[in-house]
């Protein structure tokens, strides 16, 4: 059976967050389904921020997005200029990759201001066969060499 759970948060600039998804036997899977993002003081600054779903912890967060990283889930970019006539933007992109492991969230604001972000997303939970959970396990292995 296939359920939706949501996520949360608010990141500092640089910041990294970890989202406990882990279970003993890796047996529940999860792809994202949405992910949304919103400056903590909207209106009030200017953000030009990354943020960005990882499958395995990251020793330095980075603005930088490079798609060819098999562990990038997801990124989000948010554009807000208080006082300015350009319109706020948010561009999402996230992959549809069954995963059953941590999932890390960063943030990186590359305007060099460090205002925080909030970001929200949902996640599809998924019931794996024993087959299914092995895979999904040797990957993520895989991913962190």
């Amino acid at each position: 059976m296939n359920r939706s759970i949501s996520y949360r948060g608010k990141l500092a600039d640089s910041a990294q967050d970890t989202i406990p998804l882990h279970t003993n036997d890796g047996k529940t899977g999860y792809k994202i389904t949405k992910l949304e993002l919103m400056g903590a003081e909207p209106g009030t600054g200017t953000y030009e921020l990354v943020l960005q779903v990882w499958s395995i912890k990251q020793t330095t967060v980075v603005g930088t997005v490079d798609f060819s990283d098999l562990t990038l889930l997801g990124v989000g970019y948010y554009r807000d200029n208080a006082g300015s006539q350009y319109q706020d933007s948010t561009t999402v992109i996230f992959d549809n990759i069954i995963f059953n492991q941590d999932i890390y969230v960063t943030a990186k604001d590359v305007s060099g201001n460090t205002k925080p972000i909030n970001y929200y997303f949902e996640l599809e939970q998924i019931d794996l066969t024993e087959d299914q959970a092995l895979v999904a396990i040797v990957k993520n292995l895989r991913n962190e060499q």
